[in-house]
């Protein structure tokens, strides 16, 4: 079983990126799944870079999650069920509170634990 790792490169033109790496040089590409508000982003894009075992991750943020509000975006490797990071984007009045900017986390970490739990309940029923 392979464990990844995530560390954030940059957020440029709207989309964030980032590098995963695997923890062997034969890891198998990862499966990575992004959620905002329990929401799939799509058009995420994993490429090859040229180290062995490691991906540039790039997740466009739609423009729908440029508003109001906090919106986490939470990052997992769906094979796994593991947890890679995650990132917020808070805009508007919701810039100075930074507690909501926690509370969105715990949401959607929560949120990734109940998946988690009930396809663990699924495959072992």
């Amino acid at each position: 079983m392979t464990a990844y790792s995530l560390s954030k490169s940059r957020f440029f033109e709207g989309v964030w990126e980032g590098v995963i790496a695997g923890d062997a040089d034969d890891s198998p590409a990862p499966k990575v799944d992004v959620r905002v508000h329990d929401k799939t982003i799509p058009d995420v894009a994993l490429e090859p870079l040229p180290d062995p075992a490691s991906w540039l991750l790039k997740v466009p943020v739609p423009a729908n999650f440029l508003a109001d509000g906090v919106h986490t975006f939470m990052i997992s490797e769906t094979s796994l069920g593991q947890a890679l990071g995650d990132f917020s984007i808070i805009a508007g009045d919701a810039a100075g509170e930074d507690i909501r900017a926690e509370l969105s986390l715990l949401r959607a970490e929560l949120d990734m634990l109940k998946r988690s739990f009930r396809r663990h309940c699924r495959e072992t029923a």
